[in-house]
């Protein structure tokens, strides 16, 4: 391969699915992979809530289709596939961004709040992530992202399985990067710190969760939807083409401060 002066970012030409992409991750994911130049899929639980995302990846001048994707119900994932793959022809990168993480002290956790956070973060995950990539093994080449969490290298109290599941994750990225490099294939995952959404809003509005939070955060604040974008866009692009197995994060510094 002929190296180029300067890194490329652009991702003119490929067709991203966003999973959860309706709203903060995977809302900031998909519009700044369209701004790239990518045409998009946006997976989301409901067609209503993809549709002003649609026009707004089409204001930018690019390709969108919706399709109904519920991470608990594998035959909407494996249709809305099919549907996405007859519509462009292709999937070119897979963003893995659906998760949840409901809270409770390890001692209180019941069997049904652990299997809901197993069956949506690790089966509905892998199962999404090996739908696309038998498109991308025909094709010899993709790139899967897995949006996992500093949950899966920190301790959280009181997120346990979720800190179990995002761990898991990081494995997982591991294992799919060896076993599919030699269909052209790379798989990363990105861990976020605690980002401003929807989801997270009502406990970071809490002055003193705020301040707890930024006590672990070395640079001192919570993060936007678009420092996570930013890192898809480039693992998505040719500037990462070497990259493969990692799992970087944007945490802040969280981590390496030992939170």
């Amino acid at each position: 391969m002929t190296a180029t002066a300067t890194p490329s970012f652009d991702l003119s030409g490929k067709v991203v699915l966003v999973t959860g992409a309706s709203r903060g991750i995977g809302r900031a994911s998909a519009l700044a992979c369209a701004g790239s130049g990518a045409d998009l899929v946006v997976g989301v639980r409901n067609a209503d809530d993809g549709v002003a995302l649609v026009s707004e990846i089409e204001a930018l001048g690019r390709r969108a289709l919706a399709v109904e994707m519920d991470l608990a119900a594998l035959q909407t994932v494996r249709s809305a596939v099919a549907l996405a793959n007859g519509h462009f022809g292709r999937i070119d990168v897979l963003v893995n961004n659906v998760g949840i993480g409901p809270g409770n002290l390890a001692e209180d956790v019941t069997e049904d709040d652990f299997d809901y956070t197993v069956d949506i973060n690790l089966k509905g995950t892998f199962f999404t992530t090996q739908a696309v990539a038998k498109l991308m093994i025909a094709h010899k080449s993709g790139r899967i992202i897995n949006i996992s969490s500093q949950a899966g290298s920190v301790t959280l109290r009181g997120e346990a399985i979720y800190c179990m599941s995002k761990a898991a994750i990081n494995h997982l990225t591991r294992c799919l990067a060896a076993e599919w490099a030699r269909h052209g294939i790379t798989v990363n995952s990105i861990a976020p710190t605690f980002i401003w959404t929807d989801g997270t809003r009502p406990s970071l509005d809490n002055p003193d969760f705020h301040a707890h939070v930024l006590s672990h955060i070395p640079l001192g604040r919570i993060g936007d939807p678009i420092d996570v974008a930013g890192t898809v866009v480039f693992l998505a692009s040719p500037a990462a083409s070497l990259i493969t197995g990692a799992n970087i994060m944007v945490d802040g510094g969280w981590s390496v401060a030992g939170g």
